[in-house]
């Protein structure tokens, strides 16, 4: 514990985002030093992470693996749906960011800020403390990611006004309504960007009898992907495997076709934001009035997801500026201002 605290005096402060999809890494005074994906590529059987020539396959290097890996290798994503599915995975990737932020020392005890969905259950709290811990962090703070995607766009939190947040990330939604620098309302879903990947998935097969792997339906998305018309529309040639022939083959598909397989998971985010609407004390609800709806998140960035969302509550919607690093500039402002805000956030002391 001693030689903990001492190597922490000559440690980086850090927040992060950990996110299903991306790993977001914020160090005090400078603001953001690292975005990779939440991808370990490990040993089958051992959970020993590759050696590759760049490195260890963790990050960048792990994503390009995806779905492209021998039997003896796997490429694994340790978070799904916004918690930790995989302990000793996400512990290995947690460590390797610390070293790589601290120029790979190996005596590295920073206090770190995570954020985490609003609606994770003890148990998983306890994960996230865990694999920090084990991870070489000397002190951890949780902050629900509502609170940092508001603080990091700008949302005038600290007021007696009403503030609502729709961050849309990989594998979570949370819907929010804040006030007086806390969460007053707040819905988390677990629908979100994974599930719009999935759900163009499962078209394809249905439709095409196309198997696709999930970065060639993420990059659909973000080619084509729309919740609502858009003035250009255009279509997109895929490639994959003929569940009849076995064959990789391709095929053309629509914006529209895909507009279409996303009707669901953008039905239930506009279903959890109205929840959250309905709930709303009545000055609050007469404050987004004037105030609107603002979207962070990489889901934030589907095309037209705004408009349905407006057109559904009746409410103004923007989508906040950079809606990916949203939640990363807020845990930075945490960690900015740590000392001050330590006691508001929830932390690995509470636990003993």
């Amino acid at each position: 514990m001693f030689l903990r605290r001492l190597t922490g005096l000559f440690s980086l402060d850090m927040g992060i985002d950990l996110g299903t999809c991306n790993t977001l890494v914020c160090v005090r005074g400078e603001g953001i030093v690292l975005n990779e994906p939440s991808v370990v590529a490990v040993r089958k059987n051992t959970n020993q992470v590759l050696e590759t020539d760049q490195g260890k396959a963790v990050g960048l290097v792990a994503k390009e693996m995806l779905g492209r890996t021998p039997g003896s290798i796997t490429a694994i994503r340790p978070l799904k749906d916004g918690v930790i599915a995989d302990f000793d995975i996400t512990e290995a990737m947690l460590q390797y960011f610390i070293k790589k932020v601290h120029g790979n020392r190996s005596l590295a005890h920073p206090r770190v800020v995570i954020s985490i969905p609003s609606g994770i259950t003890h148990v998983e709290k306890r994960a996230v403390y865990n694999s920090a811990q084990r991870a070489g962090a000397r002190r951890v703070h949780l902050v629900p990611e509502p609170q940092a995607a508001a603080l990091g766009a700008n949302l005038p939190i600290f007021e007696p006004t009403a503030s609502m947040i729709v961050d849309i990330g990989g594998g979570t939604t949370e819907v929010a309504v804040l006030s007086l620098a806390d969460i007053a309302i707040c819905t988390s879903l677990r629908v979100a960007g994974d599930d719009m990947d999935e759900a163009i998935a499962a078209f394809l097969k249905r439709t095409y009898n196309l198997m696709i792997g999930p970065q060639t339906a993420e990059r659909i998305k973000i080619t084509i992907g729309s919740a609502a018309p858009q003035d250009e529309e255009g279509s997109m040639e895929v490639k994959g495997r003929d569940m009849i022939s076995g064959l990789p083959r391709r095929a053309t598909v629509t914006a529209e076709e895909i507009r279409e397989a996303l009707k669901e998971p953008v039905g239930q985010i506009c279903e959890a934001v109205l929840r959250t609407l309905e709930q709303a004390e009545p000055e609050l609800a007469a404050d987004l009035v004037d105030n609107g709806i603002h979207l962070a998140g990489g889901g934030a960035l589907l095309r037209g997801l705004d408009q349905v969302l407006s057109k559904t509550t009746g409410l103004d919607v923007k989508v906040v500026d950079d809606p990916l690093t949203c939640v990363a500039r807020g845990t930075s402002e945490y960690l900015e201002h740590l000392d001050v805000w330590r006691e508001t956030l929830e932390s690995d002391e509470d636990e003993y």
